[in-house]
């Protein structure tokens, strides 16, 4: 007697077409290989992203231009260029803005 759960199996492998197996043999291939190639490739992103973006750091090296000179006792943090004009933000919370042919100082802005 056979259990009534577990059936006889020889009954539902009778039934089934060897060309409707074989589609779904392969369609569960397909679907494994689309499962692996997009967690490669997921990974391939995340890879990238960690290796090309730069790490940030807090202290950015960059050369002003030759003709500006700083005034005494400043230092620069960051600066930016304009059409004809270059500004220049120091550490005291100041920005400098001087002519780009030049090199002299137009304006000075104080942040608050």
């Amino acid at each position: 007697m056979t259990d009534p759960v577990q059936g006889d199996h020889k009954d539902l492998d009778a039934g089934v077409d060897p060309k409707a197996m074989a589609g779904l043999t392969l369609m569960r291939r397909l679907v494994t290989s689309l499962l692996v190639v997009m967690i490669l490739g997921f990974l391939l992103l995340i890879g990238l992203l960690v290796t090309r973006f730069p790490t940030l750091n807090s202290t950015v090296s960059f050369d002003l231009p030759e003709n500006i000179a700083l005034p005494a006792g400043a230092t620069a943090q960051n600066f930016t260029r304009g059409a004809d004009w270059v500004a220049i933000v120091t550490t005291d919370n100041q920005i400098l803005i001087f002519d780009a042919v030049s090199g002299d100082l137009r304006q000075t802005v104080g942040i608050e």
